[in-house]
């Protein structure tokens, strides 16, 4: 399915991958919105990824999940925020391939709405079976896998064979291989379609799907400004961890030092309040995407992204008449669990 993929970056294969029902997504002209902004814009669907309600975590699965099956595992354990969709992809690939879930929710967004804690991605939690586990310590990443790291040796003790996927900085960025293979069948479908673009924009969160695209792209001598919009942490936190972890999937790629400081492009114009939480733009772009095409986006991350997006446009750093691709990196089911605060931004 990706022979061009591989022998245009081979060092791929040299990663174990486990494969779950992955399907090259496609890109679709965005007409009307881009016209609305005076560019001409596209969409990258990996929200149409087929796994549980679809997202871009499905990507990175695959390669976090290889060396989990060729230890023999039989249990996942994962991190992250309540409506975390890395969590819920991350269950939902552990049934699929036979394996318990173990997962942990980080205090991330300060809200007591029995919605947001109960409805969205942690309903897809529970149907899946997973086993929840609750953790206080929202932003404290190192703290969050060492307590992984302690349930996984109570699995041990009871005769499991866990596999944690850790998601600090002091763990291999192995997830953003799976973006670097996305971003190189990017490259192709853009090639044998004869499009072009100007810029790519992308939510930049754990940094992986950015950072794994980014190298992607350079690996292959794709040169396109890639602007990642913050949406966990501000520019002057998330252009460092962005640096680091391209640097690091570069290596892995057997290329390093391929990445510059130049390279890496975030923007943090419409980030406050801070992670998880709505402001104007973001229900704007939620709001503009579904009116003028039908185009689902959530309030943590693709919501954020396509603000970003329009603010680059208003601000003429996208120009009248480029042309953008915009990844959209799915997470619908959070669209759920921000009922309340959506209903409250909207006036419905």
């Amino acid at each position: 399915m990706y022979q061009r993929e591989f022998q245009l970056l081979p060092a791929l294969l040299n990663h174990p991958r486990v494969e779950l029902g992955m399907n090259k997504t496609s890109i679709d002209p965005l007409e009307r919105l881009g016209a609305d902004l005076g560019i001409n814009l596209s969409a990258k669907r990996d929200d149409t990824l087929p796994l549980a309600m679809g997202g871009n975590k499905m990507r990175q699965l695959e390669y976090y999940l290889g060396p989990a099956s060729d230890m023999g595992a039989d249990t996942v354990l994962i991190t992250g925020a309540v409506q975390s969709n890395f969590v819920r992809l991350c269950a939902a690939a552990a049934r699929k391939m036979g394996w318990h879930p173990v997962v942990q929710l980080e205090d991330r967004v300060p809200s007591s709405d029995p919605v947001y804690n109960n409805s969205g991605n942690v309903l897809i939690d529970r149907i899946l079976g997973a086993d929840i586990h609750y953790f206080p310590e929202g932003e404290n990443e190192a703290a969050a896998d060492a307590n992984l790291d302690r349930l996984a040796s109570d699995l041990v003790r009871e005769g499991r064979k866990p596999y944690v996927i850790h998601l600090g900085t002091d763990h291999p960025p192995l997830g953003g291989l799976g973006y670097a293979l996305c971003a190189v069948e990017t490259f192709i479908q853009l090639q044998e379609s004869g499009q072009q673009v100007d810029h790519v924009v992308i939510p930049s969160g754990s940094s992986l799907t950015h950072a794994g695209f980014l190298a992607g792209a350079r690996a292959v001598g794709w040169q396109v400004p890639i602007h990642g919009i913050c949406v966990r942490r501000d520019a002057s936190l998330q252009h460092p961890r962005v640096l680091k972890r391209a640097q690091e999937v570069m290596e892995l790629l057997g290329q390093p030092s391929q990445i510059t400081q130049a390279d890496v492009i975030v923007d943090d114009e419409v980030f406050p309040p801070g992670y998880g939480q709505l402001n104007n733009e973001v229900m704007e772009a939620i709001t503009l995407s579904a009116q003028r095409e039908a185009l689902l986006l959530d309030p943590v991350y693709t919501g954020r992204g396509m603000a970003g997006l329009i603010s680059l446009c208003r601000r003429g750093i996208i120009e009248p008449d480029q042309s953008a691709l915009f990844i959209h990196t799915g997470g619908i089911p959070a669209l759920f669990a921000y009922e309340n605060k959506l209903k409250e931004f909207a006036g419905w």
